[in-house]
């Protein structure tokens, strides 16, 4: 038998007592209460996970005070005590949300393995709640990490629209942390107990994208051997994530569309269409405004996908947060190389907040990862750093575009000399240029 904490509600005192003692014997933490009010008073004070209450108090009644027990706390177990010829209260106490009755006298050797099977189940219930609240604080709104007014006004968009089934089409650059945002949607909405799954749409040729999206009928093409699930069937219930979403096949959004109509698609080789309950997340880093206008994205599900659009913020848009996230990081990999770093310098947190990263959240988490990895004291400090976030201060001021093509061959010449701690010889073999091409091109960029 499993012990948790038990309340006896009766105002006979001679059998309170008596059952408080045969309970304790077993185990049990027990405490008592003479009427209704009382026992309320109790379940406040202390976490209680089996009630025994009379059916009939002084100033209440068993019915009655389930129902008011269940509604404050579900996951507390309750078992009615009647006494002979009001076995209808009992029954009545069960459909109120009772786990059992019991007649008082009667059957007093039940009661022992009766408690045992409410403690059983109300000691489940607790363990469900404490890891829910743990997947909540792993993958929930507060695993989002920052206070700058770029992100708290995202994360409020996102926790509005998270109570709803509403599509959202999360908007930003690459390593701005979309799926973060989606799992935290997901956790944060009435779905949270059923299945969140992601797919990248960039990762899979079209042919075999639309099998794990959608499933196959065996026999259906060569190699299909046995009929396959797709992902929004493993969905069913829960949440599907569709990252990169401007990359998906011109077939495929027009099921993609079906499915946001109707919730139904067909399998590959099937004729009997699937029916499922899923809510879609999708994300990109992709203009699909521009897509629609180039005929590579079709205008109808990009109104479907966009009823409800979040655009993440980049990095360089939340200076005040770049601290912070260095620091959650730094405890990340500390833990993880098991070394005992517990502090960065004015001057490394300094750099960081000057660069630009092109790469957001995903290329700072991979720059503290490195400087863990080389520390070899407790503190991180801007001799740690890659080359082109140590020589901010000789840069032209022009800021880094991820996508100008000028910025793209500044900061791949940055990483070589990184690469090669500083030697130039070195990096114009590597980069295949002449040296003096190297140095032009360093005098230009800013990086002499």
């Amino acid at each position: 038998m499993q012990k948790g904490k038990l309340l006896i509600i009766d105002d006979e005192e001679r059998l309170r007592n008596l059952l408080a003692r045969i309970l304790q014997l077993e185990g049990h933490e027990v405490f008592t209460a003479a009427n209704g009010k009382e026992g309320l008073r109790k379940l406040q004070q202390e976490y209680i996970h089996v009630v025994l209450s009379d059916v009939k108090l002084p100033d209440t009644d068993g019915i009655t005070l389930s129902e008011t027990i269940k509604k404050n706390y579900p996951s507390t177990e309750i078992i009615v005590l009647t006494a002979y010829g009001t076995i209808n209260d009992g029954v009545k106490a069960i459909k109120a949300g009772a786990f059992d009755y019991i007649t008082k006298g009667d059957d007093n050797e039940k009661i022992i393995p009766l408690v045992s099977k409410a403690m059983d189940k109300a000691l489940l219930q607790q363990t469900v709640i404490e890891l829910q609240s743990k997947l909540n604080d792993k993958f929930g709104f507060d695993r989002l990490i920052g206070r700058s007014t770029a992100i708290s006004d995202v994360i409020k968009l996102a926790q509005k629209v998270a109570l709803t089934d509403t599509t959202v089409l999360l908007l930003g650059e690459t390593g701005t942390g979309k799926e973060i945002f989606a799992e935290a949607i997901h956790q944060a909405s009435n779905r949270n107990t059923k299945s969140f799954v992601a797919v990248n749409c960039s990762a899979f040729t079209k042919d075999l994208l639309e099998s794990e999206l959608f499933g196959h009928k065996a026999g259906s093409f060569t190699g299909a051997l046995k009929d396959k699930k797709g992902l929004f069937e493993e969905a069913n219930g829960g949440t599907i994530f569709l990252d990169e979403i401007g990359e998906l096949d011109h077939d495929l959004q027009a099921k993609l569309l079906r499915v946001l109509e109707s919730q139904q698609f067909l399998k590959i080789g099937d004729i009997k269409p699937t029916q499922v309950n899923v809510r879609i997340l999708a994300a990109t880093n992709r203009n699909l405004q521009n897509e629609i206008t180039e005929g590579h994205f079709r205008s109808d599900l990009f109104y479907r996908l966009s009823v409800f659009q979040i655009t993440l913020p980049a990095l360089r848009e939340r200076k005040k947060d770049i601290k912070l996230l260095a620091e959650y990081f730094m405890q990340h990999f500390t833990l993880k190389v098991k070394k005992q770093i517990n502090e960065l310098s004015d001057e490394f947190v300094r750099k960081l907040e000057d660069y630009p990263w092109p790469g957001n959240i995903r290329e700072l988490k991979n720059v503290i990862e490195r400087a863990v990895i080389l520390a070899d004291t407790h503190i991180l400090d801007e001799t740690l750093l890659p080359y082109e976030i140590q020589q901010q201060q000789v840069k032209t001021g022009i800021p880094i575009s991820a996508f100008d093509l000028s910025s793209v061959e500044k900061l791949h010449i940055q990483r070589v000399l990184n690469h090669t701690h500083g030697n130039r010889a070195e990096a114009a073999h590597l980069l295949n240029i002449g040296i003096a091409t190297l140095y032009r091109k360093l005098k230009e960029y800013g990086l002499e």
